[in-house]
């Protein structure tokens, strides 16, 4: 019998986590962006979180640590929770830098944050638990799917730069066992105040008080890998140093790859309670997501180079200021020219919230945008501009909000990028 037939046969079956598993709404597009910068066609493409090299290098020290590494063969398995090294140096930096106080026994090395993230739920839930988080919001939906988890969230607001508020998180948590919140935001670039957070740092404490020492507490996952990149009179708060007794429940979320345009080196780190934090090592050693030792080795000794790491960030996030700001102002001035365009202020992080308004608007050719995807389409295919729906991170289909990133802008064109949308929009009626 032939292949063909046996497998007509039996279908591949695969399991139903598996089968059900929703693929990135941000892969799909960049998949359309890709395809149209082969044809030939100039795309303003702000879409990925993430840096171009070219434009936002790495630190020269922490590149030139990673190659004596290799040359001094550190190629071998590191250890399953980090190598001590830069386990201390974390600590230590988590103290200079946040007023924080884990030994080094309580914070986890790993790949990057997404095994951290997955770790995270995979320890903490059981299948059907319930997990509260915001939206927009970045791949939460994605990690309940993956940990069998209940998803409950939270449609934010602009009046509160959707950052979600203690009144809105209040009614969701008597069943939950995870809270997962993200400051700075992505996809929206902005951040808790000191009385938002501390007021939500309350409900989780009132609601563990509540429970009984048989239940399972409630824990709050607190991503914070962009709290280095904040500007003006932005200030990043934590959950722990307002309220101590959050330490007992807290899990954070960190690591280099935003801080220091290192998404590709893979060094993240989660801290928290040690028991905790000894269940997430012992998942992640069978899964083998480790941080590649001369990397981790490399990063110890880079984060103890406290002039370099200063020199690199003031520089680092000026450029990335510079370029919000810049892209802020221009819709701004569209704005005010009476476009039905808005933006937030920068606050943190590398994205900007944008407002694409246009939704039942006609074209120059007289096709009205009947839907929130027609808009986003319409604006890269003429306007070439390429952005991020919010409804790509959970929010309703027809949010007419957009995340917008600038780690792979270069300066120069923004000029050109307001030139082609201002033209845009002035066909429209």
């Amino acid at each position: 019998m032939s292949e063909t037939l046996i497998a007509n046969r039996h279908p591949l079956k695969v399991s139903e986590m598996a089968e059900n598993l929703i693929g990135s709404e941000i892969i799909k597009l960049a998949a359309e962006i890709q395809e149209k910068i082969r044809n030939g066609e100039r795309i303003f493409n702000y879409t990925i979180g993430d840096f171009d090299p070219r434009i936002f290098p790495i630190p020269q020290e922490l590149n030139d640590e990673i190659i004596t590494a290799y040359q001094n063969h550190q190629t071998n398995y590191p250890a399953a929770n980090g190598m001590p090294e830069l386990r201390k140096v974390v600590s230590e930096f988590l103290n200079d830098r946040e007023g924080l106080s884990y030994s080094p026994d309580e914070i986890l090395i790993s790949g990057g944050a997404r095994p951290l993230i997955y770790a995270t739920y995979i320890t903490l839930l059981d299948k059907g638990d319930t997990v509260v988080f915001p939206v927009p919001s970045w791949n939460n939906n994605h990690y309940c799917h993956l940990s069998e988890a209940r998803s409950e969230f939270i449609e934010t607001q602009p009046d509160n730069d959707f950052m979600p508020t203690a009144e809105e998180i209040r009614p969701h948590l008597k069943n939950a066992t995870l809270l997962s919140l993200c400051s700075p935001l992505n996809p929206t670039g902005t951040v808790f105040d000191k009385e938002q957070l501390t007021q939500i740092c309350d409900l989780v404490l009132e609601e563990n008080r509540r429970r009984s020492p048989e239940q399972k507490p409630l824990y709050l996952m607190y991503d914070q890998i962009y709290w280095v990149l904040t500007f003006g009179k932005t200030e990043h708060f934590n959950p722990v140093s307002l309220r101590p007794e959050m330490r007992e429940y807290t899990i954070f979320i960190d690591g280099i790859s935003k801080s220091l345009a290192a998404t590709g080196v893979r060094v993240g780190w989660a801290f928290g309670p040690q028991r905790i934090m000894d269940k997430m090592r012992a998942i992640l050693s069978h899964v083998g997501a480790w941080a590649p030792k001369a990397e981790q080795v490399a990063t110890a000794k880079y984060l103890q180079n406290k002039t370099a790491l200063n020199i690199f960030l003031e520089k680092f996030k000026a450029e990335i200021d510079m370029r919000l700001h810049g892209f802020y102002d221009g819709f701004m001035e569209l704005k005010k020219a009476g476009y039905k365009v808005h933006a937030i202020a920068p606050q943190a992080a590398i994205y900007l919230t944008i407002q694409l308004d246009l939704k039942g608007m006609k074209t120059k050719n007289g096709v009205v945008l009947e839907t929130q995807r027609d808009v986003t389409q319409h604006i890269l295919d003429e306007a070439k501009l390429a952005v991020v729906p919010f409804s790509a991170f959970g929010s309703s289909d027809d949010s007419t909000w957009y995340r917008l990133s600038v780690g792979t802008c270069n300066a120069s064109e923004i000029p050109d990028v307001f030139l082609s949308l201002k033209k845009v929009l002035s066909e429209l009626s």
